[in-house]
């Protein structure tokens, strides 16, 4: 690494460009940010259409897909950003959480670019990517606040007060509400990716056609539990018998929605009664639903509080996520680039982790 590159790296006022790679799960994200500019490029591809033969993901195709799909994104990305490799700052990789083969591909090819470029390489946390999303969209969002992390794989409450300074609140203790969706969709019969389907077939439907459970409403903590719903809706279904009308199944799928969005608006805006903060952030795929978006909507406005939601592009998996979580990182002195090419991926790495090292790094960089 040139001693040029330690010196802006190491400048909190230099201006970066950021290459960021997405290869967590089912989608290939790749973007360039630069911190002065804002987002350059980006692409993304999504495997949706494949895995959908099986009705869920498979890791093996996923991760053959992202060899096949990562080097050519990453040629039109910086083509259409209008620079090379000679121009980036860094190389910014997904290095967990996710499925293990699928990570390595990032990884490997972001590795594999860096030292052939002579370029910083990083590696970030896929949940702070989709942490920080909501500020790609929204310039006049600010720390401190709480954040609602939804996802197929995590649901969570984290106290946002500072750039790598994160406190959870509360997480799911089985089910994510993004599983939630997906298996309820499953058990009606509803095609892959489950969420989107439900949620489309529930706005025919009357939500007080089921009376269904709201796990842990009413628990006096801010966990979520969503195994017991999915069982429910099990029973409804199997109640109704193969011979259910449309309307029926309908009617199911909005009386599931409105269980799990009720469970994560109570519990979100708890949240920032708990903390005093009158600003809440929601991020992953779950927070692209209509309805969840609507009741938060109303819940905020009602208790004088202000929400803020990621594009619906940067709801999903994608690459300016990872280059803006790396640009800011970087600049914030909250991380290091890499020098020897030594990589490693964290399929299940816990966010505490980050936090806990991360809030120590920045404590002791203000003292």
């Amino acid at each position: 690494m040139s001693p040029e590159h330690n010196n802006k790296l190491a400048s909190s006022h230099a201006p970066l460009c950021i290459l960021g790679l997405e290869t967590s799960c089912d989608e290939t994200g790749v973007a360039v940010y630069h911190s002065e500019r804002g987002l350059l490029a980006h692409a993304l591809h999504s495997q949706v259409a494949m895995h959908r033969l099986y009705g869920g993901v498979v890791p093996e195709l996923a991760s053959r897909d992202h060899i096949a799909r990562t080097l050519p994104l990453i040629e039109h990305t910086l083509t259409e950003a209008d620079c090379t490799l000679a121009d980036l700052d860094a190389i910014a990789y997904t290095r967990g959480p996710g499925l293990a083969g699928a990570l390595l591909v990032g990884a490997g090819l972001a590795t594999a670019l860096a030292m052939a470029a002579d370029k910083p390489l990083i590696g970030i946390h896929h949940l702070e990517g989709h942490l920080l999303s909501p500020l790609l969209s929204d310039s006049g969002l600010t720390f401190p606040f709480v954040a609602l992390l939804v996802s197929g794989g995590h649901t969570m409450l984290l106290d946002v007060i500072a750039l790598g300074d994160y406190r959870l609140l509360g997480e799911t203790v089985d089910d994510a509400a993004g599983e939630a969706f997906d298996k309820s969709a499953m058990l009606l019969g509803l095609g892959y990716p489950g969420g989107p389907e439900l949620a489309r077939m529930a706005s025919f439907g009357n939500p007080q056609a089921f009376a269904l459970p709201r796990p842990k409403l009413h628990s006096g903590d801010l966990d979520f539990s969503f195994a017991g719903l999915k069982t429910a809706v099990l029973t409804k279904v199997r109640q109704l018998g193969t011979n259910s009308c449309e309307q029926s199944r309908a009617d199911l799928a909005a009386a599931t929605q409105e269980a799990i969005t009720d469970v994560l608006v109570s519990k979100a805006m708890e949240a920032t009664r708990l903390t005093n903060r009158s600003t809440l952030v929601v991020a992953g795929g779950v927070g692209a639903n209509r309805r969840l978006r609507e009741k938060l909507d109303q819940a905020c406005m009602k208790a004088g509080k202000h929400v803020y939601y990621p594009d619906l592009q940067w709801c999903t998996d994608n690459g300016p996520m990872i280059a803006y979580a790396a640009c800011r990182r970087l600049q914030a002195g909250l991380a290091s680039a890499s020098r020897d090419y030594a990589f490693d991926v964290r399929p299940r790495w816990d966010l505490a982790e980050l936090v806990s090292t991360a809030s120590f790094e920045h404590r002791a960089t203000a003292n």
